[in-house]
């Protein structure tokens, strides 16, 4: 039977989820703005959905504003803090997800001072090195991931918040990979904006949402009718809004207990891999994602081996799935200050709430008669 070893990337639809979706494809068609009873049906739907993902992530209600996914969300809190704003600097970790990297980028050509954070060999912030950075040239926003998608590493959220406020900046906090597999209090954090997507925690894909504090002011993307606040002008996908909010809804009441199972099938897969000769595992000593390791195999190129994988019916990532195929190393570890060669032998591998422990020793076993192969070739 085939394994998939690759939720970082994506998850699949949960019966449960798309259940709740089904008669929002074919029943209740009506648009979410407008007044007759189709119509009020369908904003009802938006609106459960909004106190469902708000309950997740320890947020208002009133401060969910729904977008296409993770990458939008992004843009938004980035482009839209940046356009009511002079020119100054933008600080995002050397190891945040092509979604920050890119729009920051993005907004250099446009006048803007872009940094990167330090991080350290295990993924984490050089705190150290943060403070001297913030104590320069005045500040708009950093961007700071909770969970890292490749390595699965947790970064200290409420610290940078309170650093970076004490600038008179933002914080825009990337939960893409945490929501529905650690705990997340928005309010907690002190972060001014989060951003989350449901096809990560078996939602469906093309909706996310934009979480933010009512003072925060931001330009819109798109302009339209003045839904979500007057930031995101179009007709709902209702549809989908809704599966967000069943996702979230039982990611929330089944966090523990898919949490406690991934934490099993993860401590035997790296039990497993250390028991393999040239083995390194990456960030292993810093707090990480119950479901992720990252690692690489002496003598195999990451792309390599992920194909090899494929062959025996087995699906892993070299990386982020929004990165892959381009032929260089993983900017994550590279900026963990890792050489190029141990990075281009990376391969991830994401476990999922219906993987299993004899999944773990067929994907061991696989990996243990590859090595043994290419030691005889």
């Amino acid at each position: 039977m085939p394994i998939y070893f690759d939720h970082n990337a994506t998850t699949p639809l949960d019966p449960r989820v798309l259940e709740a979706m089904q008669p929002y494809l074919t029943g209740p068609y009506g648009n979410p703005s407008s007044v007759h009873r189709y119509g009020r049906a369908a904003r009802d739907a938006v609106e459960a959905a909004r106190l469902q993902v708000a309950a997740l992530a320890g947020a208002e209600p009133k401060e969910v504003v729904w977008t296409s996914g993770g990458t939008e969300s992004n843009n938004l809190a980035l482009k839209g803090a940046t356009e009511v704003a002079s020119p100054s600097r933008i600080l995002y970790g050397a190891t945040e997800h092509p979604a920050v990297l890119e729009t920051a980028e993005a907004l250099a050509a446009r006048g803007w001072g872009v940094e990167t954070i330090a991080i350290d060999r295990q993924g984490l912030i050089d705190w150290p090195a943060f403070e001297a950075q913030l104590a320069r040239a005045p500040l708009r926003i950093a961007a700071v991931m909770v969970a890292n998608n490749e390595t699965g590493v947790l970064q200290d959220v409420p610290r940078a918040t309170a650093l970076v406020h004490a600038r008179g900046a933002l914080l825009l906090a990337d939960a893409v990979q945490a929501a529905g597999k650690v705990p997340l209090d928005f309010a907690a954090s002190g972060a001014d904006l989060m951003s989350l997507s449901a096809h990560k925690l078996y939602g469906p894909k093309g909706i996310g949402a934009l979480l933010l504090k009512a003072e925060v002011e931001l330009a819109p993307l798109h302009h339209g009718g003045g839904q979500e606040r007057g930031l995101r002008g179009g007709t709902e996908n209702v549809a989908a809004i809704v599966g967000f909010g069943v996702a979230a809804e039982l990611a929330a009441q089944e966090l523990e207990a898919r949490a406690a199972a991934l934490l099993a099938l993860r401590g035997r897969l790296l039990a497993g891999l250390h028991a393999l000769p040239g083995v390194t595992v990456f960030g292993e000593a810093a707090p990480r994602l119950p479901n992720t390791v990252q690692f690489a195999l002496r003598g195999w190129e990451g792309e390599a081996l992920l194909m090899a994988l494929d062959r025996k019916g087995i699906a892993v990532s070299s990386g982020s799935a929004c990165s892959s195929g381009k032929g260089e190393p993983s900017h994550v570890l590279l900026g963990m200050g890792l050489p190029r060669d141990v990075a281009y032998g990376a391969i991830r591998v994401s476990l999922g709430k219906d993987n299993s422990a004899a999944e773990i020793d067929r994907f061991l076993a696989v990996l243990n008669e590859l090595r043994q192969a290419a030691q005889a070739a």
